[in-house]
Protein backbone atom coordinates (compact mmCIF):
# COMPACT_ATOMS: atom_id res chain seq x y z
CA UNK A 1 0.00 0.00 0.00
CA UNK A 2 1.40 3.39 -1.00
CA UNK A 3 1.60 6.39 1.33
CA UNK A 4 -1.29 8.00 -0.57
CA UNK A 5 -3.43 4.90 -0.11
CA UNK A 6 -2.57 4.71 3.59
CA UNK A 7 -3.54 8.36 3.98
CA UNK A 8 -6.83 7.68 2.18
CA UNK A 9 -7.58 4.92 4.66
CA UNK A 10 -6.65 6.82 7.83
CA UNK A 11 -8.44 10.05 6.86
CA UNK A 12 -11.70 8.13 6.51
CA UNK A 13 -12.72 8.81 10.10
CA UNK A 14 -11.42 12.38 10.20
CA UNK A 15 -14.25 13.94 8.22
CA UNK A 16 -16.83 15.59 10.44
CA UNK A 17 -20.50 14.67 10.14
CA UNK A 18 -22.72 17.11 8.21
CA UNK A 19 -24.83 19.47 10.27
CA UNK A 20 -27.24 20.54 7.55
CA UNK A 21 -29.39 19.17 4.76
CA UNK A 22 -26.94 20.19 2.03
CA UNK A 23 -26.76 17.37 -0.58
CA UNK A 24 -23.20 16.09 -0.87
CA UNK A 25 -21.32 13.14 -2.33
CA UNK A 26 -18.89 10.84 -0.53
CA UNK A 27 -17.55 7.27 -0.89
CA UNK A 28 -19.75 4.51 0.49
CA UNK A 29 -18.94 3.01 3.89
CA UNK A 30 -19.76 -0.36 5.45
CA UNK A 31 -22.24 1.34 7.76
CA UNK A 32 -24.31 2.39 4.72
CA UNK A 33 -25.40 -1.18 3.91
CA UNK A 34 -28.95 -0.91 5.24
CA UNK A 35 -29.47 2.46 3.54
CA UNK A 36 -28.10 1.25 0.19
CA UNK A 37 -30.22 -1.90 0.40
CA UNK A 38 -33.35 0.16 1.04
CA UNK A 39 -32.46 2.43 -1.87
CA UNK A 40 -31.94 -0.56 -4.19
CA UNK A 41 -35.31 -1.98 -3.14
CA UNK A 42 -37.03 1.31 -3.96
CA UNK A 43 -35.18 1.62 -7.25
CA UNK A 44 -36.81 -1.39 -8.97
CA UNK A 45 -35.18 -4.00 -11.21
CA UNK A 46 -33.69 -1.76 -13.93
CA UNK A 47 -30.23 -1.38 -12.35
CA UNK A 48 -28.42 -4.72 -12.37
CA UNK A 49 -25.23 -3.28 -10.86
CA UNK A 50 -27.14 -2.57 -7.63
CA UNK A 51 -29.36 -5.63 -6.98
CA UNK A 52 -31.53 -5.51 -3.83
CA UNK A 53 -29.64 -8.39 -2.19
CA UNK A 54 -27.93 -7.80 1.16
CA UNK A 55 -24.98 -10.16 0.66
CA UNK A 56 -24.27 -8.89 -2.86
CA UNK A 57 -24.40 -5.26 -1.75
CA UNK A 58 -22.20 -5.98 1.28
CA UNK A 59 -19.61 -7.47 -1.09
CA UNK A 60 -19.83 -4.43 -3.39
CA UNK A 61 -19.39 -2.00 -0.51
CA UNK A 62 -16.40 -3.96 0.83
CA UNK A 63 -14.89 -4.07 -2.67
CA UNK A 64 -15.37 -0.30 -3.01
CA UNK A 65 -13.58 0.39 0.28
CA UNK A 66 -10.76 -1.89 -0.85
CA UNK A 67 -10.52 -0.18 -4.26
CA UNK A 68 -10.07 3.22 -2.63
CA UNK A 69 -7.20 1.97 -0.48
CA UNK A 70 -5.52 -0.56 -2.79
CA UNK A 71 -4.17 -0.30 -6.34
CA UNK A 72 -4.31 -4.10 -6.52
CA UNK A 73 -8.06 -4.04 -5.91
CA UNK A 74 -8.51 -1.42 -8.64
CA UNK A 75 -6.47 -3.53 -11.05
CA UNK A 76 -8.82 -6.43 -10.32
CA UNK A 77 -11.67 -4.24 -11.54
CA UNK A 78 -13.33 -3.46 -8.21
CA UNK A 79 -15.88 -0.67 -8.51
CA UNK A 80 -15.76 2.49 -6.37
CA UNK A 81 -19.22 3.34 -5.07
CA UNK A 82 -20.20 6.89 -4.17
CA UNK A 83 -23.35 7.88 -2.31
CA UNK A 84 -25.31 11.11 -2.08
CA UNK A 85 -26.28 12.09 1.45
CA UNK A 86 -28.90 14.61 2.53
CA UNK A 87 -29.40 15.18 6.23
CA UNK A 88 -27.53 11.94 7.06
CA UNK A 89 -29.81 9.94 4.73
CA UNK A 90 -28.39 8.15 1.66
CA UNK A 91 -30.51 9.20 -1.32
CA UNK A 92 -28.46 8.14 -4.36
CA UNK A 93 -25.59 5.98 -5.56
CA UNK A 94 -23.10 6.17 -8.41
CA UNK A 95 -20.24 3.87 -9.38
CA UNK A 96 -16.85 4.12 -11.04
CA UNK A 97 -15.54 0.84 -12.46
CA UNK A 98 -11.82 1.49 -12.39
CA UNK A 99 -10.91 -1.14 -14.99
CA UNK A 100 -13.50 -3.03 -17.00
CA UNK A 101 -12.62 -6.38 -18.48
CA UNK A 102 -10.20 -7.21 -15.66
CA UNK A 103 -11.86 -10.40 -14.41
CA UNK A 104 -13.55 -11.40 -17.66
CA UNK A 105 -13.75 -9.73 -21.10
CA UNK A 106 -16.16 -6.84 -21.51
CA UNK A 107 -18.38 -7.45 -24.53
CA UNK A 108 -20.11 -4.93 -26.76
CA UNK A 109 -21.52 -4.89 -30.25
CA UNK A 110 -20.19 -2.28 -32.62
CA UNK A 111 -22.24 -1.16 -35.59
CA UNK A 112 -20.15 -1.00 -38.77
CA UNK A 113 -20.94 -0.56 -42.44
CA UNK A 114 -20.10 -3.21 -45.03
CA UNK A 115 -20.38 -2.30 -48.73
CA UNK A 116 -20.67 -4.67 -51.70
CA UNK A 117 -20.67 -3.98 -55.45
CA UNK A 118 -21.74 -6.22 -58.32
CA UNK A 119 -20.42 -4.90 -61.62
CA UNK A 120 -22.32 -7.59 -63.50
CA UNK A 121 -25.64 -6.40 -62.09
CA UNK A 122 -24.66 -2.78 -61.71
CA UNK A 123 -25.74 -2.78 -58.10
CA UNK A 124 -24.22 -1.35 -54.95
CA UNK A 125 -25.47 -2.34 -51.52
CA UNK A 126 -24.36 -1.42 -48.02
CA UNK A 127 -25.25 -3.37 -44.91
CA UNK A 128 -25.08 -2.48 -41.24
CA UNK A 129 -23.28 -5.21 -39.31
CA UNK A 130 -23.09 -5.97 -35.59
CA UNK A 131 -19.60 -7.10 -34.58
CA UNK A 132 -18.86 -8.55 -31.12
CA UNK A 133 -15.87 -6.63 -29.69
CA UNK A 134 -13.85 -6.15 -26.48
CA UNK A 135 -12.77 -2.58 -27.27
CA UNK A 136 -13.26 -1.27 -23.72
CA UNK A 137 -11.13 -3.76 -21.80
CA UNK A 138 -8.90 -1.80 -19.41
CA UNK A 139 -10.92 1.40 -19.65
CA UNK A 140 -13.07 3.17 -17.02
CA UNK A 141 -16.84 2.86 -16.78
CA UNK A 142 -19.30 5.07 -14.95
CA UNK A 143 -22.63 3.56 -14.00
CA UNK A 144 -24.78 2.48 -11.09
CA UNK A 145 -26.57 5.83 -10.95
CA UNK A 146 -29.68 5.41 -8.81
CA UNK A 147 -31.65 8.23 -7.17
CA UNK A 148 -34.32 7.75 -4.54
CA UNK A 149 -37.65 8.33 -6.37
CA UNK A 150 -38.65 10.73 -3.58
CA UNK A 151 -35.61 12.92 -4.34
CA UNK A 152 -35.96 13.19 -8.10
CA UNK A 153 -36.25 16.68 -9.49
CA UNK A 154 -33.66 18.08 -7.07
CA UNK A 155 -30.64 17.64 -9.40
CA UNK A 156 -29.21 14.89 -7.18
CA UNK A 157 -28.54 12.70 -10.24
CA UNK A 158 -26.66 15.47 -12.00
CA UNK A 159 -24.61 16.15 -8.85
CA UNK A 160 -23.70 12.48 -8.55
CA UNK A 161 -22.86 12.12 -12.25
CA UNK A 162 -20.46 15.06 -12.27
CA UNK A 163 -18.99 14.25 -8.85
CA UNK A 164 -17.77 10.97 -10.34
CA UNK A 165 -15.71 12.92 -12.88
CA UNK A 166 -14.23 15.09 -10.13
CA UNK A 167 -13.31 11.93 -8.22
CA UNK A 168 -11.56 10.60 -11.32
CA UNK A 169 -9.81 13.93 -11.80
CA UNK A 170 -8.56 14.06 -8.19
CA UNK A 171 -7.16 10.52 -8.57
CA UNK A 172 -6.10 10.79 -12.20
CA UNK A 173 -3.26 8.26 -11.90
CA UNK A 174 -5.73 5.58 -10.81
CA UNK A 175 -7.49 5.50 -14.18
CA UNK A 176 -6.82 4.93 -17.88
CA UNK A 177 -7.46 7.43 -20.68
CA UNK A 178 -11.06 6.75 -21.70
CA UNK A 179 -14.35 6.45 -19.86
CA UNK A 180 -17.51 4.79 -21.14
CA UNK A 181 -21.12 4.64 -20.03
CA UNK A 182 -23.79 2.11 -20.95
CA UNK A 183 -27.38 3.26 -21.22
CA UNK A 184 -30.34 0.95 -20.75
CA UNK A 185 -31.85 0.03 -24.10
CA UNK A 186 -35.35 0.78 -25.34
CA UNK A 187 -38.19 -1.43 -24.10
CA UNK A 188 -41.90 -1.41 -24.83
CA UNK A 189 -44.56 -0.66 -22.25
CA UNK A 190 -44.60 -4.32 -21.17
CA UNK A 191 -40.85 -4.26 -20.48
CA UNK A 192 -39.88 -6.34 -23.51
CA UNK A 193 -36.64 -5.62 -25.37
CA UNK A 194 -37.00 -6.04 -29.15
CA UNK A 195 -33.23 -6.43 -29.53
CA UNK A 196 -33.12 -9.23 -26.96
CA UNK A 197 -36.05 -11.00 -28.59
CA UNK A 198 -34.37 -10.78 -32.01
CA UNK A 199 -30.88 -11.88 -30.92
CA UNK A 200 -30.21 -12.88 -27.33
CA UNK A 201 -33.14 -15.18 -26.71
CA UNK A 202 -32.04 -17.44 -29.58
CA UNK A 203 -28.56 -17.94 -28.11
CA UNK A 204 -29.00 -17.87 -24.32
CA UNK A 205 -32.41 -19.56 -23.89
CA UNK A 206 -33.50 -17.26 -21.05
CA UNK A 207 -35.50 -14.09 -20.72
CA UNK A 208 -33.88 -10.67 -20.84
CA UNK A 209 -33.95 -9.82 -17.13
CA UNK A 210 -32.49 -13.20 -16.17
CA UNK A 211 -29.62 -12.76 -18.63
CA UNK A 212 -28.94 -9.20 -17.46
CA UNK A 213 -28.92 -10.28 -13.82
CA UNK A 214 -26.70 -13.28 -14.57
CA UNK A 215 -24.13 -11.04 -16.21
CA UNK A 216 -24.16 -8.56 -13.32
CA UNK A 217 -23.75 -11.16 -10.58
CA UNK A 218 -21.96 -14.14 -12.13
CA UNK A 219 -19.90 -12.44 -14.82
CA UNK A 220 -19.83 -12.52 -18.60
CA UNK A 221 -18.23 -15.87 -19.34
CA UNK A 222 -21.58 -17.28 -20.45
CA UNK A 223 -21.62 -14.66 -23.22
CA UNK A 224 -18.48 -16.13 -24.73
CA UNK A 225 -19.71 -19.68 -24.14
CA UNK A 226 -23.16 -19.31 -25.72
CA UNK A 227 -23.19 -16.08 -27.73
CA UNK A 228 -22.95 -15.56 -31.50
CA UNK A 229 -19.48 -16.14 -32.93
CA UNK A 230 -19.96 -14.33 -36.24
CA UNK A 231 -21.10 -10.83 -37.25
CA UNK A 232 -24.85 -10.26 -37.50
CA UNK A 233 -26.52 -8.39 -40.36
CA UNK A 234 -28.90 -5.79 -38.97
CA UNK A 235 -31.23 -6.12 -41.97
CA UNK A 236 -32.02 -9.70 -40.87
CA UNK A 237 -33.39 -8.55 -37.51
CA UNK A 238 -37.04 -7.69 -36.96
CA UNK A 239 -38.18 -4.19 -37.85
CA UNK A 240 -38.79 -3.48 -34.15
CA UNK A 241 -35.24 -4.57 -33.24
CA UNK A 242 -33.72 -2.46 -36.01
CA UNK A 243 -35.62 0.57 -34.79
CA UNK A 244 -34.64 0.00 -31.14
CA UNK A 245 -30.95 -0.65 -31.82
CA UNK A 246 -28.84 2.12 -30.27
CA UNK A 247 -31.86 3.82 -28.67
CA UNK A 248 -31.97 4.45 -24.89
CA UNK A 249 -34.85 3.55 -22.66
CA UNK A 250 -37.35 6.40 -22.47
CA UNK A 251 -36.32 6.98 -18.85
CA UNK A 252 -32.66 7.18 -19.93
CA UNK A 253 -32.92 10.00 -22.46
CA UNK A 254 -32.07 12.73 -19.93
CA UNK A 255 -29.00 10.70 -18.88
CA UNK A 256 -27.91 10.42 -22.51
CA UNK A 257 -28.30 14.15 -23.02
CA UNK A 258 -26.25 14.81 -19.88
CA UNK A 259 -23.47 12.50 -21.11
CA UNK A 260 -23.38 14.17 -24.53
CA UNK A 261 -23.25 17.58 -22.84
CA UNK A 262 -20.27 16.35 -20.80
CA UNK A 263 -18.38 15.38 -23.96
CA UNK A 264 -19.27 11.73 -24.48
CA UNK A 265 -19.59 10.48 -28.06
CA UNK A 266 -21.72 7.87 -29.78
CA UNK A 267 -19.25 5.75 -31.77
CA UNK A 268 -21.67 2.98 -32.72
CA UNK A 269 -21.28 0.72 -29.68
CA UNK A 270 -24.40 -0.95 -28.29
CA UNK A 271 -25.17 -3.29 -25.41
CA UNK A 272 -25.14 -6.98 -26.29
CA UNK A 273 -28.40 -7.67 -24.46
CA UNK A 274 -30.83 -4.81 -25.07
CA UNK A 275 -29.03 -2.82 -27.78
CA UNK A 276 -28.80 0.33 -25.66
CA UNK A 277 -26.14 2.88 -26.66
CA UNK A 278 -22.67 2.83 -25.12
CA UNK A 279 -21.08 6.29 -25.12
CA UNK A 280 -17.36 7.00 -24.75
CA UNK A 281 -15.19 10.02 -23.89
CA UNK A 282 -11.57 10.94 -23.34
CA UNK A 283 -11.25 11.58 -19.60
CA UNK A 284 -9.08 14.66 -19.95
CA UNK A 285 -11.59 16.17 -22.40
CA UNK A 286 -14.58 15.88 -20.07
CA UNK A 287 -16.29 19.24 -19.65
CA UNK A 288 -16.25 19.03 -15.85
CA UNK A 289 -12.48 18.51 -15.77
CA UNK A 290 -11.56 20.90 -18.61
CA UNK A 291 -13.24 23.77 -16.75
CA UNK A 292 -11.92 22.86 -13.31
CA UNK A 293 -9.76 25.25 -11.26
CA UNK A 294 -8.02 25.02 -7.89
CA UNK A 295 -9.10 27.33 -5.09
CA UNK A 296 -7.96 27.82 -1.51
CA UNK A 297 -10.73 28.57 0.98
CA UNK A 298 -10.14 32.13 2.16
CA UNK A 299 -13.44 32.46 4.01
CA UNK A 300 -16.88 31.05 4.77
CA UNK A 301 -20.11 33.00 4.44
CA UNK A 302 -23.76 32.60 5.33
CA UNK A 303 -24.82 34.92 2.49
CA UNK A 304 -23.34 34.53 -0.99
CA UNK A 305 -26.35 35.54 -3.05
CA UNK A 306 -24.10 37.11 -5.69
CA UNK A 307 -21.64 34.24 -5.86
CA UNK A 308 -21.35 31.90 -8.84
CA UNK A 309 -22.97 28.48 -8.48
CA UNK A 310 -20.14 25.91 -8.73
CA UNK A 311 -19.51 22.23 -8.15
CA UNK A 312 -16.63 21.69 -5.76
CA UNK A 313 -14.76 18.75 -4.28
CA UNK A 314 -12.55 18.27 -1.28
CA UNK A 315 -10.26 15.54 0.02
CA UNK A 316 -8.79 12.40 -1.50
CA UNK A 317 -9.56 8.71 -1.27
CA UNK A 318 -12.05 7.85 1.47
CA UNK A 319 -12.17 11.51 2.54
CA UNK A 320 -13.36 12.72 -0.89
CA UNK A 321 -16.57 14.74 -0.90
CA UNK A 322 -18.35 16.99 -3.38
CA UNK A 323 -21.25 19.44 -3.30
CA UNK A 324 -22.66 22.50 -5.02
CA UNK A 325 -22.09 25.92 -3.49
CA UNK A 326 -22.24 29.57 -4.35
CA UNK A 327 -18.65 30.75 -4.60
CA UNK A 328 -16.88 34.09 -4.74
CA UNK A 329 -13.62 33.70 -6.66
CA UNK A 330 -10.67 36.08 -6.58
CA UNK A 331 -7.99 35.87 -9.26
CA UNK A 332 -4.81 34.13 -8.21
CA UNK A 333 -2.13 36.60 -7.21
CA UNK A 334 0.63 34.21 -8.34
CA UNK A 335 0.25 32.47 -11.74
CA UNK A 336 -0.23 28.75 -11.30
CA UNK A 337 -1.25 29.07 -7.64
CA UNK A 338 -4.80 28.34 -6.37
CA UNK A 339 -7.11 31.33 -6.40
CA UNK A 340 -8.78 32.53 -3.20
CA UNK A 341 -12.42 31.49 -2.78
CA UNK A 342 -15.23 32.09 -0.33
CA UNK A 343 -17.86 29.34 -0.10
CA UNK A 344 -21.10 28.80 1.78
CA UNK A 345 -20.58 27.85 5.42
CA UNK A 346 -23.26 25.13 5.31
CA UNK A 347 -21.59 23.48 2.32
CA UNK A 348 -18.20 23.59 4.03
CA UNK A 349 -19.70 21.89 7.09
CA UNK A 350 -21.35 19.23 4.93
CA UNK A 351 -18.16 18.25 3.09
CA UNK A 352 -15.89 18.76 6.09
CA UNK A 353 -13.82 21.57 4.55
CA UNK A 354 -12.19 24.40 6.49
CA UNK A 355 -10.36 27.64 5.74
CA UNK A 356 -7.01 27.14 4.04
CA UNK A 357 -8.03 23.89 2.36
CA UNK A 358 -7.57 23.57 -1.41
CA UNK A 359 -10.65 22.65 -3.40
CA UNK A 360 -11.29 21.62 -6.98
CA UNK A 361 -14.04 23.79 -8.47
CA UNK A 362 -15.89 23.69 -11.77
CA UNK A 363 -18.75 25.70 -13.24
CA UNK A 364 -22.28 24.32 -12.99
Amino acid sequence: MTATEQNALHTHASRPSPTSCVPFIRPVRSGDLDAVLALAERGGSGLTSLPPERDTLADKIAASEAAICSSEARERGSAIMLVAEVGEIVVATGMIFARVGAEWPFYSYRLTRQAAVSRALGRHRAQKVLNLVNDFDGEVEVGGLLVDPAMRGRSIGRLMARARYLFIGRHRDWFANRVMAELRGWQDEAGHSPVWEAIGRHFYDMDFHEADRTGAIQGNQFIADLGPRYPLYVSMLSAAAQQALGQPHDDGRPARDMLLEEGFRDEGYVDIFDGGPTLVADIDALRTLRRAISGRIAGLSDDLARGEQMLLSSGHGASFSAAVSRVEVEAATVPGEPCAVVIERGVAEAIGASEGEILCLTAQ
